[in-house]
């Protein structure tokens, strides 16, 4: 029997946890997939330390997940899909439940892992960490293994992945987008994914944060083309450039490193978390820092950005605080810290509005913040790292699946996979599941 344990993430856009169980009769073996924090319940931004926040609490505002329905369970693995802090910001609190299970991902996934069990203060994680490759099959207890297949997603080296169990394998997806001109080379193995179709999928577990959009993503190669044809045209007339998105997003900030040499100015970032993201990158070879300074100790910032702001034509600015958050480099300039953000500044978002009510106010209140200074902003430069509803008509056709359990995202979006699912020819608790934080799913 597999059991899916659907612990977090399937109520709301965050802190993703799902556990795959399977019983031969005699034992249950369990393989935890992901470990993350919800963002907006800590009300932080991308360059706060989460592993100096008391686990207490940031279990009672709900932060991070609930693991206690499989605490007794025999844990034999632990599989990261991707380095988002919504799928491993938790690996420092979750991980010492389970003394020296192994923890596995991609090389630039646990490479993150680790940055954050660094900075744990509360627990000593003991948890070893492998750095497995794209293809590997790991025997990780006497009935099941784990697979990491490529995918696509807006950070470097995103996995779906796989647990080969007796029954039949369990897929899941982790954040993904069907990206065939990914800038920095990547594409989904559609041919490993072909062949699991063929041999047999049990279950899909699927994320369904853009499921309801009847379209297809577009690749990160659009993104690319909305940033140049607004830094490149020849009209391009401003002095002080500034640009925000994901620090996680080593593609765009490729290219934006690669705008600003275009156009003879220096690349300068800004913020602890873009200054550990672009650092791993380089070390790995996924990003080219030519011409750019990377700035994260607040005196370093501070001296910079007032030389910058005496030659604000001779830089490209790259910052945090894309969603308004509290204490970010953005939301600070617009507060009048650290810079003297005014008229003779361009603010470019280059990331969209992660959909929840918070982030939503916090980011309406930035803008208008910037625009009362009388800044140009430019948004909506971005395209999304998450498959709408034609990429996963495509994934269940290519798996066909004998079982579906939609997975992070509010009920309507799990609702909204279930819909699709039913178009596909599965029915509602027959072979597709909708489940909520804290249940069980048994698969015969």
């Amino acid at each position: 029997m597999i059991r899916i344990y659907t612990i977090s993430g399937y109520e709301e856009v965050g802190k993703n946890m799902t556990a795959v169980g399977y019983s031969d009769g005699k034992k249950e073996e369990v393989v935890i997939i992901d470990v993350g924090i919800r963002l907006d319940r800590v009300l932080i931004h991308e360059d706060v330390n989460i592993q100096e926040f008391p686990t207490k609490e940031l279990q009672r505002i709900g932060a991070i997940p609930d693991d206690s329905i499989i605490r007794n369970k025999r844990v034999v693995a632990i599989a990261l899909t991707h380095g988002h802090l919504d799928h491993i910001g938790a690996i420092g609190k979750i991980a010492p439940h389970y003394p020296d299970v192994p923890v596995y991902g991609t090389p630039y996934t646990i490479k993150l892992a680790k940055s954050e069990v660094k900075s744990e203060k509360y627990f000593d994680v003991k948890n070893p960490m492998y750095e497995t490759e794209f293809g590997e099959i790991v025997q990780v207890s006497e009935n099941l293994a784990i697979e990491f297949v490529r995918s696509t997603h807006s950070i470097p080296q995103a996995a779906m992945v796989v647990v080969h169990t007796p029954d039949g394998a369990v897929v899941h997806t982790g954040d993904f987008k069907f990206d065939n001109n990914n800038p920095l080379g990547e594409r989904p193995d559609y041919k490993r994914l072909k062949e699991l179709g063929k041999e047999g999928v049990k279950v899909l577990i699927p994320e369904s944060t853009r499921v309801g959009e009847p379209t297809k993503t577009p690749s990160e190669a659009v993104a690319q083309m909305l940033l140049e044809d607004f830094f490149l045209y020849e009209g391009m007339e401003a002095d002080g450039l500034i640009a925000t998105t994901f620090a996680s997003h080593i593609a765009r900030l490729q290219e934006l490193i690669w705008i600003a040499n275009r156009m003879g100015r220096q690349a300068v970032f800004i913020g602890r978390s873009l200054a550990k993201y672009t650092g791993i990158a380089k070390q790995l070879g996924l990003i080219k820092m030519k011409g750019s300074r990377v700035l994260r100790s607040p005196n370093a910032i501070k001296k910079v950005l007032a030389e910058v702001s005496q030659a604000r034509e001779n830089y490209l600015l790259i910052v945090t605080g894309h969603q308004g958050e509290p204490g970010a480099v953005l939301t600070r300039m617009a507060n009048g810290e650290l810079y003297d953000i005014g008229k003779r500044d361009t603010v470019v978002f280059s990331a969209g509005t992660i959909p929840n009510p918070l982030n939503r106010a916090q980011r309406y209140v930035l803008e208008t913040k910037l625009k009362m200074k009388g800044v140009r902003m430019i948004k909506d430069m971005h395209v999304s790292g998450h498959a709408s509803r034609e990429d996963h008509r495509y994934l269940i056709r290519m798996l066909n699946p004998e079982n579906i359990v939609p997975a992070h995202g509010e009920f309507r979006m799990l609702t909204h996979y279930a819909e699709l699912a039913e178009e596909e020819g599965y029915l509602i608790g027959r072979d597709v599941f909708v489940s909520r934080n804290g249940y069980t799913v048994e698969i015969e």
